[in-house]
């Protein structure tokens, strides 16, 4: 445990882990404050510390970040056109967005009104989430397309849509024990890339 008034570097980012073990370990509904900070070996007062608006906001910035990060990932995504296979690097993406947020993780913000309020005045100011990743997946099937490694008359705003669509609908909708999304996602990329 972390003495109180002593600087926890990384702190939350490390919250953030702890979040993530403790609603892998025991489901959304073991979240509290304590159970993240004793997960974390800290103080339970370093969450309100950087989070004022208790579990709601801490939840709600989870949610964020972690599309955040897939956000970056997929901007980089255009940058790959010609590289690996078209297949590997969408399934890469598609991968990332489902172990970033996670089905549980990504309930979450739904679980909490408070939460998901945050969340949704975030996504009105422009953070990052799924349309950033949906508008880097197209500009990389553009890339592709003109690579000529994709069809000519690729749709690539439907193809990225459609993935996106189907990332978000399998974290919104996968329930522990439900067969892995990632393997419907591995079946769905092939279907959007051919004519």
């Amino acid at each position: 445990m972390s003495p109180r008034g002593v600087a926890v570097p990384n702190a939350r980012e490390r919250l953030f882990a702890a979040a993530e073990r403790v609603v892998a370990a025991a489901g959304p509904g073991a979240l509290t404050s304590r159970a993240v900070t004793d997960e974390a070996g800290c103080s339970k007062g370093l969450l309100h510390a950087h989070f004022a608006g208790g579990l709601d906001e801490f939840v709600a910035e989870l949610v964020l970040d972690r599309l955040a990060r897939t956000a970056a990932l997929a901007a980089d995504l255009p940058a790959r056109a010609g590289t690996d296979t078209v297949a590997a690097n969408l399934s890469g993406v598609a991968t990332a967005l489902l172990t970033a947020t996670g089905p549980d993780v990504s309930g979450l913000a739904l679980t909490r009104p408070g939460a998901a309020e945050r969340f949704r005045d975030a996504m009105a100011s422009g953070a990052p989430g799924f349309a950033a990743i949906q508008e880097s997946v197209t500009r990389y099937l553009d890339a592709e397309r003109s690579l000529g490694r994709v069809p000519a008359g690729l749709d690539t705003a439907a193809a990225a849509l459609a993935l996106v669509g189907t990332v978000h609908h399998l974290l919104m909708t996968t329930w522990p024990g439900a067969p892995d999304p990632r393997e419907q996602v591995e079946r769905l990329v092939p279907l959007l890339i051919r004519q």
